[in-house]
């Protein structure tokens, strides 16, 4: 797919969530230690990639580099032994390969005991068309035992697009802006070091792309409408409504919900540029409820 169709879907592609070791981000400046920030998941996530960390591809065009860092626990220090790392982007030419058998430019690895990672791939390129530009990125996610998984892109310095872009010029995306190095067999390097954290907080900038009018899909006089207020989601009620509750990977529910319950409310972008709202839950019974919402592009 090329990745002009991934600029009409971002938009409304995931929620772009922070996570923070001992830190935590303020609106206007970060507060502790250590960090790390979260971003959209995207449309293009394809789970089971190969287990491999080098993703080069021989006669493709890019430039060689080298993405490396640590896994940490949220002491900022101690290193996590067998986080499970998944990195995908697209190919030189803006493509991100969403079917074939050969998982291009995809890989999952997994933290060593020092917790450290690393993958050998191509540096990414900017994409889009006109002035409706993405900077380049790396995707990734990391998932481990007893924290929520962490989604989120890499941008890199000099990008003139990174400053009109939503995500990449959000201020918590700052330190996930990283400086390209470039090494004497010309080949790059880029070292990205995470922190994990067991709880996740939605960020204000994608709230906004979550919050608007949802139509049962079997049923279109049934809607759900979601607001922002405080920098949470909110779902409208009488007399006025109820928060939500993030659980990380685009799912919310509500705070109080007895856990037998298992209500979830999972957020899907459509390449349309439509929302698809899922709603699920058991009754007392055990017996398994799905609705389906739609928002419209």
């Amino acid at each position: 797919m090329q990745r002009r169709d991934f600029i009409k879907t971002t938009a409304l592609s995931a929620i772009a969530v922070s996570t923070t070791g001992f830190i935590r981000f303020d609106g206007k400046h970060y507060i502790g230690n250590c960090e790390t920030t979260s971003d959209v998941l995207g449309p293009f996530y394809r789970p089971d990639s190969p287990l491999r960390q080098n993703l080069v591809i021989e006669g493709q065009k890019g430039d060689p580099i080298e993405l490396m860092g640590k896994i940490l626990h949220e002491d900022c220090t101690t290193p996590y032994k067998n986080a499970k790392i998944e990195l995908w982007h697209c190919d030189g030419n803006g493509v991100y390969d969403n079917e074939s058998a050969d998982f291009k430019y995809r890989g999952t690895a997994y933290s060593d005991q020092t917790g450290s990672y690393s993958f050998n791939t191509i540096l990414p390129v900017p994409y889009g068309e006109g002035e409706n530009y993405r900077p380049a990125h790396f995707h990734l996610m990391i998932t481990t035992e007893g924290y929520q998984p962490l989604v989120t892109q890499l941008y890199f310095v000099g990008d003139p697009w990174i400053e009109k872009d939503e995500l990449s010029s959000s201020p918590t995306a700052i330190r996930r802006i990283l400086e390209v190095q470039n090494l004497g067999n010309g080949s790059k390097k880029v070292e990205y070091n995470v922190s994990m954290a067991q709880k996740l907080a939605a960020e204000p900038a994608a709230i906004e792309r979550l919050v608007g009018l949802y139509t049962n899909e079997k049923d279109s006089t049934k809607t759900m409408e979601l607001f922002k207020k405080d920098n949470q989601l909110w779902m409208k009620n009488e007399p006025f409504g109820q928060n939500l509750e993030f659980l990380g990977m685009n799912t919310f529910t509500l705070p109080g919900i007895p856990p037998q319950h298992k209500l979830t409310f999972v957020f899907e972008p459509m390449l349309s540029g439509a929302v698809k709202l899922t709603e699920t839950y058991s009754n007392d019974k055990g017996d398994k409820n799905v609705t389906v919402y739609l928002k419209s592009a």
